[in-house]
């Protein structure tokens, strides 16, 4: 594998084992591999490396066919379901309980503390939000973005996401400039218009 490749490969690893953790921490008992399997959409052989980083982590263990949270591993798949259940039920609002699931699953791997926090405070709030084309003011927070979930992942993983702030740095006449916690990206205004922001 190139080193190019590498991080790509890290970055899937990541999201599988936060996958199982959150998978059999919702079961909560002793279950077969062949439960986890359809829980985690990639190849076997990623599942299985998976598990055994998990297992030298000493996060998970298992007795033969059967696979189970240690403790450690049982706190660590707490804090995933809290933060999905928090993520689904503010996608809820605005969606399909499917499409607010797709979502949630999607961002609980890219989503620090404070955004966590940032999303809650979304929750109460009843102002209205705009498209980031529209944003008057040169920095608002991210309340949602618009696309299918392929799209919606690809923008997640530049760091784009609910609950973040968002700073208008330029605007060209096909793009606009945006700066996400020190990152600046050039957003095609069909995107930057599905991306929606505090008014």
């Amino acid at each position: 594998m190139s080193e190019n490749n590498m991080p790509r490969k890290l970055d899937v690893l990541r999201i599988v084992k936060e996958d199982i953790l959150e998978a059999l921490g919702r079961e909560n008992k002793k279950v077969p591999f062949s439960f986890i399997e359809p829980e985690i959409k990639v190849s076997r052989s990623f599942i299985f490396e998976a598990l055994r980083e998990l297992k030298r982590e000493g996060l998970v263990q298992s007795e033969g066919e059967l696979v189970f949270l240690a403790r450690e591993g049982k706190k660590r798949a707490e804090d995933f379901i809290k933060r999905h259940s928090i993520l689904e039920n503010y996608f809820k609002k605005a969606r399909s309980k499917k499409e607010a699931w797709e979502k949630a699953s999607i961002l609980e791997h890219y989503i620090s503390i404070e955004v966590i926090d940032n999303i809650k405070e979304l929750s109460t709030l009843k102002k209205e939000s705009i498209p980031l084309t529209e944003m008057r003011q040169k920095e608002g927070l991210i309340t949602d973005i618009l696309f299918n979930i392929k799209l919606f992942e690809r923008i997640i993983s530049l760091g784009i996401l609910p609950g973040e702030k968002i700073k208008i740095v330029n605007e060209l006449p096909d793009n606009v400039i945006v700066e996400v916690r020190n990152k600046k990206f050039a957003l095609a205004k069909k995107i930057a218009k599905g991306i929606k922001v505090l008014k």
